[in-house]
């Protein structure tokens, strides 16, 4: 299984989303069946590190965090298993893509799978450290709920 998270830059949601989910699965035993990776919908970080504040919180949580920045592209499409918007302006962004009618079936918003409730999960890069772990609490759950409802552990 291959999962994709997508937000706007790929330096704050995405990755963050993306080494919680590596963590728990390598934490399973399940790397060698599970990968996943992140991108941004947008080209304003190609390249760059996570946001040091993203780093930070993924550090304090025990979360080994590694990720260069990138966008997303259509071959990603037919890549990856799952692929996990932000939230609803990613969404569109993905659908957006040539073929995403075809692969509509395994694009969803990432709080589909949150037990308290789907929205979006908000963009903490003008807020502060604390909007940062509320987001890594929210990635935290609901990627607990994602693993335990799609993967055959």
């Amino acid at each position: 299984m291959k999962v994709l998270f997508v937000c706007l830059g790929n330096i704050c949601r995405s990755p963050l989303a993306e080494a919680v989910f590596k963590h728990k699965i390598q934490k399973l035993n399940l790397q060698h069946r599970i990968s996943a990776d992140s991108c941004g919908t947008g080209n304003y970080h190609i390249g760059d590190q996570p946001d040091p504040r993203t780093i930070k919180i993924a550090s304090k949580n025990g979360v080994e965090i590694r990720h260069e920045a990138r966008q997303l592209s259509a071959a990603d499409l037919s890549t990856f298993d799952h692929l996990f918007a932000m939230d609803q302006n990613n969404l569109k962004g993905i659908l957006r893509l040539p073929g995403a009618d075809r692969h509509a079936h395994k694009i969803k918003r990432m709080r589909e799978f949150d037990p308290q409730g789907p929205g979006d999960v908000p963009d903490p890069y003008y807020g502060t450290l604390q909007d940062f772990q509320y987001v890594y609490d929210m990635l935290d759950r609901t990627l607990d709920a994602f693993i335990n409802s799609e993967v055959k552990l």
